[in-house]
């Protein structure tokens, strides 16, 4: 099977090819055989109830400095292809958002990875909720009485922007932190929406692990270990990934949430675990796969092509 496979993305010159999930994604994909056309979500476009992009057929390698032959700029409507992959990286504001509705538009018809409707119904740090029990003792909310409440009932907390990525404003606050209501300060007038308040997991310190999912079944994991001194293990802010393999409580967890990514039609997923609990969903533009393939040999890019062929062969 020949695919005609659309990814919107950020800039494809500009990535990192070393660490990029997207681009194993593509690089795989052409590997199967399937064509690519790379397109921003600035060029989205819609008129009379179509969809249209501007972006250009490309062919991908794994060369430092020159991974990518692009052709020219072309304008097409996105029923074009049979796959759109949705790639762009977060903050997951109102521009991201807008660019589920356009895509909406023409999934199913189109396959859309991940549905956009449920990447727009599944906030990373929100639909984690969900599933009470995995997750540690988690408020969120703007109200500061509640925020002391709640850090008075369990000591050290950490502070996360409810929209943020990649561990951008993440900080822990110590019981007697005396600096915590002037961050609210500067937060509330940086960004006007809620923060996620979690109690803190010492268990941080051993590591963040990221654990993809295709699907809703488990392919592997990763384990993403912080800086010393550090409680951001994000390999955005100088984590260091190392192999790990999956615990029975993964599993459990695993197991838990998958029928419900399944059903939502979220085809790949990275859901984070410090310890035994759940902290995020991420369903935006999960990374992680290329790590995993290096420690592992595990290419959870490749399971993913087949399910989507699988999917797209019996659409």
């Amino acid at each position: 099977m020949s695919l005609k496979v659309a990814v919107q993305m950020d800039p494809i010159e500009g990535i990192n090819i070393k660490g990029d999930t997207t681009f194993l994604m593509m690089e795989m994909a052409q590997e199967r055989g399937h064509s690519l056309f790379v397109y921003t979500p600035d060029t989205l476009a819609m008129e009379d109830g179509r969809v249209f992009a501007r972006g250009r057929d490309v062919s991908v390698r794994r060369v430092a400095g020159d991974h990518v032959t692009a052709g020219e700029m072309r304008g097409t409507e996105l029923t074009e292809f049979d796959v759109i992959l949705l790639r762009q990286d977060p903050p997951f504001d109102m521009h991201y958002i807008d660019t589920t509705f356009f895509l909406q538009v023409v999934h199913p018809r189109v396959l859309v990875v991940n549905d956009p409707v449920e990447v727009r119904n599944a906030p990373e740090k929100l639909f984690v909720t969900r599933f009470p029990g995995l997750q540690p003792p988690t408020l969120i909310t703007s109200d500061p009485v509640a925020i002391a409440d709640f850090r008075a009932r369990h000591g050290d907390i950490v502070l996360k922007p409810l929209n943020g990525k990649g561990g951008s404003g993440v900080t822990r606050h110590l019981a007697d932190d005396p600096n915590l209501g002037t961050l609210l300060e500067l937060h509330a007038e940086i960004a006007r929406e809620p923060v996620i308040v979690q109690k803190f997991l010492p268990a941080v310190t051993k590591g963040d692990k990221r654990i993809l999912l295709v699907d809703g079944e488990p392919v592997g994991a990763i384990n993403r270990v912080p800086q010393r001194g550090q409680i951001r293990s994000n390999m955005a802010v100088g984590g260091t990934p190392e192999p790990v393999e999956l615990t029975a409580r993964d599993r459990e967890i695993c197991a838990e949430i998958g029928p419900e990514l399944k059903s939502r039609g979220l085809l790949f997923v990275g859901i984070d675990v410090i310890g035994d609990y759940l902290t995020e969903i991420n369903v935006t533009s999960p990374t992680g796969a290329v790590a995993l393939k290096t420690f592992s040999g595990i290419d959870a890019a490749d399971i993913l092509w087949q399910r989507i062929e699988t999917l797209r062969a019996t659409a």
